[in-house]
């Protein structure tokens, strides 16, 4: 126990706290700025399992703000679940890491969470949260949410049949699709916003419930902002995914963005969830100034970045060329238009 001595000194969690780590498995869900940081936090506490999905690779931009990641796995392009794998195991052996290169859709989540004790959301979209949102009501499993653009970041942590769910709190949220490729980041804020995660994921381990934090917090370091809102009284009785009646509707495969690639041509096709509504205008503000080139007309617009280009539709449908891979087309369509 050399190994954790400071955190067994540490009286919320000591050495029966520390036994439990041990046994304990956790999903991340992504494996970017806020999936390394949480990943590498939990693995030099010694929690026993660790379970990550990404469908992404490693690239230069990564750098700046996804620890762990060196220049090596840009250069290679490795798959940043591959690569974050490799690092764990050399900043902690004892600690079971599995990693999957993969995107996470309703057909699949349900495999990965079988015998997982908390659930982390280091993901990138909405689509994805919505859909652990869903699995962890029906399932049970605690999980801790967490995001961050800019120099802003909130996270809030959902607890099965005490807490609202993600669903409950939609309305209450600030996402307005910016996305760190279309606004930036700075790395303070993800070491900020993962804090905040895992500190909650290790009371959850650990038992200590009385001490989670039961409102959402959110927080801008550059300009020296923080609140704290309490969302007990946004719980809702009629909510499809926590409410008396749940269906679950995440789960299903017609809310999931679809991706198919076109017959013999280098181009993905995304089709949004049903109901999806963009803002052509906002999206437009976001983009232009940072494409390659860009191309609007009353019916669609179209930007180019390096070699690929994106043409959206109004009804939220993207073309995107340059590309076969479904998976590099999703990230670059939540990427740009969030």
């Amino acid at each position: 126990m050399e190994r954790y001595s400071r955190q067994v000194l540490f009286a919320p969690i000591g050495e029966n706290g520390q036994q439990a780590l041990m046994q304990k498995h956790i999903f991340i869900v992504g494996a970017g700025a806020l999936g390394t940081a949480n990943a590498e936090m939990l693995a030099r506490a010694g929690v026993g399992k660790i379970t990550i999905i990404d469908r992404d690779y490693v690239e230069w931009s990564n750098l700046q703000r996804q620890q762990m990641y060196v220049e090596d796995d840009a250069m290679n392009r490795l798959p940043k679940a591959i690569a974050i794998k490799n690092h764990l195991g050399k900043i902690n052996s004892e600690v079971t890491v599995e990693a999957y290169v993969d995107d996470v859709t309703s057909a699949n989540i349900e495999e990965w969470i079988d015998g997982v004790d908390v659930i982390v959301d280091s993901t990138d979209n909405f689509e994805t949260r919505l859909l652990i949102n869903d699995v962890s009501a029906k399932h049970k499993i605690p999980w801790v949410y967490g995001g961050c653009v800019g120099s802003y970041g909130l996270s809030f942590t959902v607890i099965p049949a005490k807490t609202p769910c993600l669903h409950c709190l939609l309305k209450h949220i600030p996402f307005d699709g910016l996305t760190c490729d279309t606004v930036g980041v700075i790395s303070p804020i993800v070491s900020m916003v993962t804090s905040h995660q895992t500190t909650e994921v290790l009371k959850l381990l650990v038992g200590d419930e009385e001490n989670l934090r039961s409102k959402l917090v959110s927080f801008d370091l550059w300009k020296n902002q923080y609140s704290a809102i309490n969302m007990e009284r946004l719980k809702n009785d009629a909510c499809p995914t926590c409410g008396t009646d749940p269906v679950y509707p995440y789960l299903t495969a017609e809310m999931e963005t679809k991706a198919a690639v076109l017959c013999g041509r280098d181009t993905v096709q995304i089709r949004p969830k049903s109901g999806n509504q963009l803002s052509f205008a906002s999206i437009a503000e976001r983009v232009k100034p940072i494409a390659d080139a860009f191309l609007e007309n009353p019916f669609l617009m179209s930007f180019t970045f390096g070699e690929h280009r994106i043409v959206l539709f109004q009804d939220g449908r993207a073309l995107i060329h340059g590309t076969k891979d479904i998976a590099e087309a999703k990230t670059l369509y939540h990427r740009y238009i969030g």
